[in-house]
């Protein structure tokens, strides 16, 4: 499967208005975690946002230190403006499961 645009399902509940929306849009299964966040359903495996977030921070750390032949431990990553707390946890969450400051 091809992912895009999870970054819009993080933080939010599966309930929430624009994640309604997107279930519409998007071509791969978006579904209610027990928690009640949107997850995402890909090869028979359920993933957070933060998740994927955190396999796409991965490999862009795997090719830094492949160019930089050393070590990558600490990285900014910026949010929008318009993230709530959640959706800034939510990419805080990305970044450790990448293994990155």
């Amino acid at each position: 499967n091809t992912l895009f645009a999870t970054k819009r399902l993080i933080g939010r509940k599966f309930t929430d208005a624009e994640v309604q929306k997107d279930i519409k849009e998007v071509p791969y299964k978006i579904v209610q975690h027990t928690n009640g966040d949107a997850w995402v359903s890909a090869r028979d495996q359920k993933y957070s946002p933060s998740q994927i977030g955190g396999f796409v921070l991965n490999k862009m750390k795997e090719t830094a230190e492949a160019y930089l032949s050393k070590p990558v431990k600490n990285a900014v990553v910026t949010v929008p403006a318009y993230f709530n707390d959640s959706q800034r946890q939510a990419t805080k969450d990305a970044g450790q499961i990448a293994g990155l400051n």
